[in-house]
Order: C-alpha cells, then structure tokens, then sequence
C-alpha cells in the first residue's frame, strides 16, 4: 500500500473547516502543530516588540495514494486558498513507502 503526506501551512481559525473537508474525502486523521511561524527573506512587522501575524497551524494527513488528489484539492477549496494568494497559504504532497 502507497501513502502520500499531506502538509498544510494554514491559518488557525480555518483549521476545522479544513480538516472537515479532509475527512469527508477519505483522510482518516491528522496531526496539527499549533503556532507554528514561518521565515523568509524579509522580516515581520512587529509593534513594541509583538508580532503581528496570524496565528498559523501546520496539518500532517498521511492519506493513501489514490485519495491524495482528491484532499488536496477538497483542502485546498475549504481553506480559500486560491482566493487568498497573497496569504501564505502552503499545500504539498510527498510520496511513502510503506
């Protein structure tokens, strides 16, 4: 049996909403790393020293092969991804060998 791992760089109130998409396509669990942040080239804005970005989660779905497109695509409608790209919105998907 081949498995696919899904990882999802998403902002936290639209955690559920995703996860809900994820399961009515086949995934049958996940592991969600809570505030998680990212870095890249230029720094963030602070204000007096707090950060100012939105909350974030990781999600991790390790889904078999045959239902990998179908989540990612279902997770990647559920969270807007396509209507908010100038958010970072982070979907990918790596192939396992069992």
């Amino acid at each position: 049996m081949h498995f696919k791992l899904i990882i999802a760089f998403v902002d936290s109130d639209k955690t559920d909403k995703i996860l809900e998409a994820a399961r009515e396509k086949g995934a049958t669990g996940s592991t969600i790393i809570s505030q998680a942040r990212g870095e890249g080239l230029e720094h963030t804005k602070t204000f007096l020293g707090l950060s100012l970005e939105t909350p974030r989660d990781v999600l991790l779905l390790l889904v078999e092969q045959h239902l990998a497109r179908e989540i990612l695509e279902s997770i990647a409608q559920a969270g807007s991804f396509e209507e908010n790209s100038k958010e970072e919105n982070v979907e990918d998907q790596n192939p396992l060998a069992h």
